[in-house]
This record gives structure tokens, C-alpha cells and sequence, in this order.
């Protein structure tokens, strides 16, 4: 594989090192074992996730579980957006079974989509998983001044887009999105 160019300093420069994330994970069966108490519930995204929010720099203001719910899924992004978080990372429901309803949810929201996002994350989910890739509806992009990427629900899913695409650009996006 060829070497990755960076961004040009001029692209960055002026923005912000540091930013707030809201992460959110979506599974119902993840949201009925915290709702009924349980302390570890197995959410080993949504952890992947933090860990390397955290690792990156940045914090993470708000973490929410939410079931495959159209409504709540709404409810659990509106309160994010009402937080003080930069960025969102949605993880769960990019699939295909009906049950999978994020994209649907967070396509009504969006202002701006970021399609690269999208095809990057297949791309790069295609040198690791192969064909499977094409199963991911990943995506990514804007509502309000806040940036969303709506990730499957596989901790290797999650590691690699935090780690390959949105934490180097993340400063990159928010200049944008906010100028």
C-alpha cells in the first residue's frame, strides 16, 4: 500500500487540537441489559470508541446506549446535539436488516453529507474484510456546526475509522464545517 500524504499544514492551520465528542451506541439488546441494571453490558464499541477519542486528545462529554428505535434513536442524537460536543460517533444500526434505522434517522438530520466519509470507510473495510464491506452504510456529515459519523457496530469497524479517517481529520472537518 502506498504511503498516505498529511494534510497540509495550511489546511489545519488555525484549527482547534482539541474537541468534544458524544458517542452513541445503538443496540437494543445492549440498551435492555443497561436498562435492566446490568453494569457491564458488553459494549465493546462503544468503549473502543472512547479509548480512542481519549487517546487522540479529545473528550467525550456524553455516552448514551440506545435501542434500534427510530424515536429514540432522534431523542438520543437531539441530546447529544444539546451537549457542548464538536463531534458525534454513532455506533450500530449501519446494517441491512430492518432493525438497522440510524442511517434513516440520521439522514433526516443531516445538512451537509460528507460521501467520502462513506466510500473511504468501505475502501479501507475492503483491503480488511473483503466484499463483506459493501454491507456497511457508514456515513458521515453535518448538522448545525456539529459533525456525525454514523459507524457499524464492530469494535474492528469503530477502530478503524477512528483510527484510519476521523481522528486524522477531525480538526481538518470542524475548520470547515465552522468557518
Amino acid at each position: 500500500m502506498e504511503e498516505k500524504i498529511a494534510v497540509p499544514t495550511r489546511h489545519v492551520g488555525g484549527a482547534k487540537k482539541h474537541y468534544k465528542c458524544a458517542i452513541l451506541t445503538i443496540s437494543t439488546s445492549k440498551y435492555w441489559k443497561r436498562e435492566s441494571g446490568e453494569e457491564d453490558i458488553g459494549d465493546l464499541s462503544g468503549e473502543r470508541a472512547k479509548e480512542l477519542v481519549i487517546r487522540n486528545g479529545h473528550d467525550v462529554v456524553y455516552y448514551e446506549v440506545l435501542p434500534d428505535n427510530e424515536d429514540k434513536i432522534y431523542e438520543g442524537i437531539l441530546n447529544a446535539l444539546s451537549t457542548d460536543a464538536d463531534f458525534i460517533i454513532t455506533s450500530g444500526g449501519t446494517g441491512l436488516t430492518k432493525n438497522d434505522v440510524t442511517i434513516e434517522v440520521v439522514s433526516e438530520l443531516l445538512k451537509k453529507e460528507m460521501p467520502g466519509f462513506g466510500e473511504l470507510f468501505r475502501l479501507i473495510s475492503y483491503e480488511e474484510i473483503g466484499t463483506a464491506a459493501v454491507l456497511s452504510r457508514a456515513t458521515a456529515g453535518v448538522i448545525n456546526q456539529n459533525v456525525i459519523f454514523c459507524l457499524p457496530g464492530s469494535p474492528e469497524a469503530v477502530r478503524l475509522a477512528l483510527k484510519e479517517i476521523i481522528m486524522p481529520e477531525i480538526a481538518h472537518i470542524l475548520k470547515h464545517v465552522r468557518e
